[in-house]
């Protein structure tokens, strides 16, 4: 999409603070593509907690609690844990922030790349890098748009996505 920014929104912003934004968009998307597939499988396919849970995914959450208290707390903890870490990796100390509220992104730092790899795909040329980084992008995009729908159509008909499809 090229600089895409029908709003002017940075405009007036610093490489600074586009980078904080981009940070969160980054995040934000790879949450997203991971909620699609999560909305996707789990109405279709739920083994663990004894296949109790079911019905629509914005639902199972819900089922959850009742059938594994204990889960929340393991669920937050694994969050704060990676989100911890993702912080130390791209994030300036507070002692260090200079200009923002809320923290600034290390300089040596690029937005979402927090070193982790584990199958070798990101590509080593710049070229290529960008490429993938833009289309990670528009799919994260797509994702927001894609769950944010998910979400809307289980409230208001309280059926699964495949159902609605007739899957």
């Amino acid at each position: 999409m090229g600089n895409f920014d029908p709003l002017g929104l940075t405009t007036d912003m610093d490489l600074t603070e586009v980078k904080r934004y981009r940070e969160a968009e980054v995040t934000h998307g790879r949450v997203a593509m991971l909620a699609v597939v999560g909305f996707l499988v789990a109405e279709s396919f739920h083994p663990l907690f004894g296949g109790q849970i079911s019905g629509p995914a914005i639902r199972h959450l819900d089922q959850v609690r009742n059938v594994a208290p204990a889960f929340f707390e393991v669920l937050a903890l694994t969050i704060g844990v990676s989100e911890l870490w993702r912080a130390t990796v791209g994030w300036k100390s507070p002692t260090e922030v200079e200009k923002y509220f809320g923290g600034e992104l290390r300089d040596s730092y690029y937005p979402g790349d927090i070193g982790f790899d584990p199958l070798g795909m990101k590509p080593t040329n710049a070229q290529e890098f960008n490429d993938m980084q833009t289309k990670e992008l528009n799919n994260g995009r797509l994702a927001m748009l894609a769950t944010m729908g998910f979400i809307v159509q289980e409230q208001v008909n309280e059926m699964g996505i495949l159902a609605n499809l007739g899957v």
